[in-house]
């Protein structure tokens, strides 16, 4: 294994998701890594709802936290993907941390996993 800028980009992804998560994510990265190699990711997350995923010991986020929490959410997605050439770097993280936000699309509690899953999000 060769060590470089994007490992340093997947360990900010699990960090980033287990600070949300408020556990280590290893057994969310193994089931959307191994349903990724038979079949399409964001459909393996379609059915797991994002609340669900959330540290259960705190209060759900609302408003601009809820909004803050799915970009980093997102983010932490891209960091994971499979493919080292295909995840952002932490230039690109950093600015899209820094970048104004739209306001969520739908409710905290119905996004799905698959919808914070854009395997084409970015590329180098």
């Amino acid at each position: 294994m060769e060590v470089n800028e994007k490992c340093d980009v997947y360990s900010f992804g699990v960090l980033t998701l287990e600070v949300i998560m408020g556990k280590h994510p290893g057994d969310l990265i193994s089931l959307l890594s191994s349903s990724c190699s038979s079949s399409s990711l964001s459909s393996s997350g379609h059915g797991i709802l994002f609340k669900e995923v959330l540290d259960q010991r705190l209060s759900p986020p609302t408003n601009q936290v809820a909004e803050q929490v799915v970009v980093a959410a997102k983010l932490a997605f891209a960091c994971l993907n499979a493919s080292p050439m295909s995840r952002p770097t932490m230039h690109q993280v950093a600015r899209t941390l820094s970048n104004r936000r739209p306001s969520l699309q739908n409710e905290l509690h119905l996004i799905t996993l698959g919808e914070l899953l854009d395997t084409n999000c970015f590329t180098s």
